[in-house]
């Protein structure tokens, strides 16, 4: 055991894109587990577009992360020592430990892996929050049929590359936008989507849009804002649905953008957008895990993830993921299993 625990904290509130400066590498003593308590080896660490607001001075649906405080972030990890009966050393866990090294907890919030299911990363996407966010969002806010159009921006992204192909599963039609060539050939030739187009190449939205939607738009699964949102709206069908997930396009925005003034659609067709958490779905966790872990098994869900070595690169991570260079889900590995 180290006596070393390298640990990534919050060195300055970020104006517009996060810079590695501000982030700091700090080393600490490793931490000793109490009664009840449990340390964890950090193997894995989540780098996600929500992090992004928690870096501001906001109080939204979590506390923003303190000046000097470890940045918060959902882990995989070992148990290395316990005084909890609960956890044995060898377990294999997640939770919100953190981007460090090693870490100790009480239990609060922490789930058992079993490494003969999946890879363990995967308890960080496919079979983690990303996974959950793409079933319930998809299912309960989008509440897709089957021969209805479902567009997901952000597609090629930990989340909507999973909403795509359960909407495939619930027999729709699926419409991806992501920025890069080879994120559209992955979603089209690998995942199953039935079209999909690259953003940053792309010059009129609504124009191809409407060539991809002849049929308009039923489900609408928004993970970006902005101009592709603005472009969806018009082509909304009657009834419409839209999961608003994120806005991650605006995320590092320093003020407000102006757009157009796209509610009355709403009115005209009668339809519906609600923005939503995956933690209102907690209660819930399981039956998601079980039917994703399901389909993941049936060969119905792919999924990719990126890795980044070591825990002092998870800033580097960090801005790649909010610029888009990730396909699939973005890891730091921290350690070997």
């Amino acid at each position: 055991m180290p006596a070393i625990n390298k640990q990534i904290t919050l060195a300055a509130r970020p104006s517009g894109l996060p810079k590695l400066s501000d982030f700091k590498l700090v080393e600490s003593p490793v931490p000793e587990p109490g009664p009840g308590e449990f340390l964890i080896r950090t193997l894995y660490v989540s780098v996600d577009p929500y992090m992004r607001g928690r870096m501001n001075d906001v109080k939204s649906y979590a506390p923003p992360v303190q000046i000097g405080e470890v940045m918060g972030a959902g882990a995989v990890g070992k148990v290395a020592a316990s005084q909890n009966p609960q956890f044995q050393p060898g377990d294999v866990v997640e939770g919100f430990f953190g981007w460090q090294q090693f870490a100790v907890s009480n239990g609060a919030g922490v789930r058992k892996i079993d490494p003969s299911l999946a890879p363990v990363s995967t308890a960080l996407g496919v079979l983690g929050m990303p996974g959950l966010t793409a079933y319930f969002g998809l299912l309960e806010i989008g509440k897709p049929r089957p021969g209805e159009t479902v567009v997901v921006s952000g597609a090629a992204g930990a989340v909507g590359s999973l909403v795509g192909q359960i909407a495939k599963i619930q027999g729709c039609r699926v419409v991806g936008i992501a920025g890069g060539d080879q994120k559209v050939a992955w979603l089209r030739d690998e995942l199953g989507f039935d079209a999909a187009f690259n953003y940053k190449t792309t010059t009129n939205y609504a124009a191809k849009l409407a060539e991809l939607c002849p049929k308009g738009v039923d489900v609408y699964f928004d993970n970006v804002g902005g101009t592709i949102t603005d472009a969806v709206f018009p082509l909304i069908n009657t009834g419409a649905r839209i999961a608003v997930c994120g806005q991650i396009a605006q995320y590092n925005a320093d003020k407000p953008e102006t757009g157009p003034r796209l509610l009355w659609h709403l009115i005209v067709k009668q339809a519906r957008a609600e923005g939503f958490l995956v933690f209102q779905f907690a209660s819930r966790y399981a039956e998601g895990l079980k039917q994703m872990a399901a389909w993941l098994k049936a060969g119905k869900l792919k999924y990719r993830e990126q890795f980044v070595d070591g825990i002092e690169n998870a800033p580097r991570a960090f801005i790649g993921m909010l610029q888009g260079e990730n396909t699939g889900k973005q890891l730091v590995r921290v350690s070997a299993e």
